[in-house]
């Protein structure tokens, strides 16, 4: 009870009320328990563990140490007498996400959230309306689409190399980049065009409605109130008309992505209807949405699924990719020796470009590069998803229940919340050995050849969770896959990247709709980084 005086009285009393009414409709709800594991110990008895989930900006070593300590899965008690079971066994874990839409699913919660903020896309959506809005997204992101979009890729990296080649024009050690800003820039641009026939100019020094929005998310600092708030909404959805600092950030985030996706809907429509940039329209993700919205069409659209389709790609080709990105820089700047092997790699393509295909298969150290960076830094990371039905999880490594009984799986109750801690996982150390918490692109030869962890088991992207698994993996992977490999190596062949102060500089994260890297100081999510042109 202590934990949340500071919220004064009428917050506790409030909060009380909460726990009171959630404990009563918990109880006329009871059916089937789900099996009692051991797990970390709250330290409130209103709160459970949520004030330490909400202030950890990294959970990852926190759910790695609790697996270490009560075994690949364990319960983490929550809020109001709520829990959540969290799995870290590779068995477990493909059970889990194999039976996404069937068994576990968003909470009904958790897709109120995003209806309210983005829409009922494909995020949003679940069962047949996934499996639907999957089919007619899926030519958008097929290895033809990917081919023909890979020049846009090139295109806007080029023409940051372009103004950067003209700041740097005067210096011949180099100068002072914040490189996450022109990463956004990049990856704006990108999915602008390659997604919806459309330039937002932002390397161009063009703001619009969304940037903003995307850049207020990324400077805000929150208090731990409003954080809590923005939790408990998750499971209090009427909070969410609470007007905190944050909230009033994600209702104009909404607006401005309703605004540009409603306007690319409307001008791309007039094309078609008007047989303007047919060609250009039917490359593009919207022209393919547009094709699927026909009600005579295979599968179909409605004009609202079409706008939160596109705000939703807007969100993940933005967010997600300028963060790897950065990710990748930074861990350049760290590593000159694997900076300079990769540019030793990519030089046999003289002032050329490798082709789409090229970048799949003929160049492994940029493959391994990229692949070490989603591993140690996925963007997204966690899943949490909660039963629709009563289900057993099985277990490659037994674990022990508070009362010692040893057993090789789990009963799980419909009702109960399930999490995969996708960052824990990917720098495991139980699963991925000793130097797991280590950026060695090298790694990935041995895994390729024959990988002898027990990583091997994770039944994901080359092992990874990264990009989610079963049948809600990642429709656009190839797609970031792509923009991801042609953007570095446009970056690595053209610049070198090194830390001001050197490579032992500090970094944190930053909080935003996606965690960022920031540089220790910084206010807000800024990376600066000493560019200075390749020889």
């Amino acid at each position: 009870m202590s934990s949340i005086y500071h919220l004064g009285a009428p917050g506790a009393l409030l909060l009380l009320a909460l726990w009171g009414g959630t404990k009563l409709v918990a109880y006329a709800q009871r059916g089937p328990r789900s099996t009692k594991l051991n797990g970390p110990p709250s330290t409130s008895r209103i709160l459970g563990l949520s004030r330490e989930l909400v202030q950890t900006s990294d959970m990852s070593a926190v759910y790695e140490e609790w697996a270490a300590r009560y075994g690949p899965a364990y319960e983490v008690p929550l809020a109001f007498g709520a829990k959540k079971i969290v799995l870290t066994d590779p068995k477990a874990l493909a059970h889990f996400y194999q039976s996404e839409r069937s068994v576990y699913v968003k909470t009904e919660n958790d897709r109120l959230f995003i209806d309210k903020i983005f829409g009922r896309g494909i995020v949003w959506a679940e069962g047949d309306v996934h499996k639907r809005q999957r089919k007619a997204l899926t030519p958008g992101f097929s290895n033809a689409a990917i081919r023909r979009l890979t020049s846009v890729f090139y295109d806007s990296t080029y023409k940051l190399k372009t103004l950067w080649d003209t700041m740097l024009e005067t210096t011949s050690d180099g100068g002072i980049i914040e490189v996450q800003e022109w990463m956004n820039r990049i990856a704006l641009d990108s999915i602008g065009i390659a997604g919806f026939s459309h330039d937002f100019h932002y390397l161009d020094g063009q703001n619009s409605a969304v940037t903003a929005a995307f850049k207020a998310l990324q400077i805000a600092e929150t208090s731990f109130l409003s954080k809590l708030m923005f939790i408990l909404s998750l499971t209090f959805p009427f909070l969410m008309n609470i007007p905190t600092p944050r909230m009033r950030l994600f209702w104009e985030l909404r607006r401005s992505l309703n605004v540009i996706a409603e306007r690319l809907y409307a001008n791309t429509r007039s094309e078609k209807d008007g047989d303007v940039a047919e060609e250009l329209t039917d490359q593009s993700v919207i022209g393919l949405l547009l094709k699927a919205e026909v009600s005579d069409a295979e599968v179909y659209m409605t004009q609202e699924e079409v706008v939160a389709q596109i705000n939703v790609l807007l969100l993940a080709g933005y967010e997600t990719t300028s963060v790897g990105l950065t990710w990748a820089l930074i861990e350049l700047a760290k590593h000159p020796e694997i900076q300079d092997e990769l540019r030793k790699e990519l030089a046999q393509f003289g002032s050329g470009d490798p082709s789409w295909d090229q970048l799949v298969s003929e160049l492994p150290f940029l493959d391994a590069v990229v692949l070490e960076v989603l591993r140690v830094h996925p963007p997204i990371p966690e899943t949490l998803r909660e039963a629709i039905q009563d289900d057993i999880i099985p277990l490659g490594t037994p674990v022990v229940t508070p009362s010692g009984e040893v057993i090789s799986s789990i009963a799980v109750a419909k009702g109960s919340a399930v999490l995969a801690p996708i960052r824990c996982i990917n720098r495991s150390e139980a699963l991925w050995g000793p130097d797991a918490k280590e950026f060695k692109p090298e790694r990935w030869v041995e895994v390729k050849k024959e990988m002898k962890l027990p990583a091997k088991e994770l039944q994901g992207h080359h092992h990874l969770l990264t990009f989610h698994d079963g049948p809600r993996t990642c429709l656009g992977k190839l797609f970031a896959l792509a923009e991801f490999k042609a953007a570095l190596s446009v970056l690595v062949r053209n610049f070198v990247f090194e830390f001001p102060d050197g490579p032992e500089t500090q970094l944190e994260t930053h909080m935003a709709i996606v965690p960022r890297p920031k540089v220790v100081g910084q206010t807000g999510a800024k990376v600066p980084l000493r560019v200075r042109r390749a020889e």
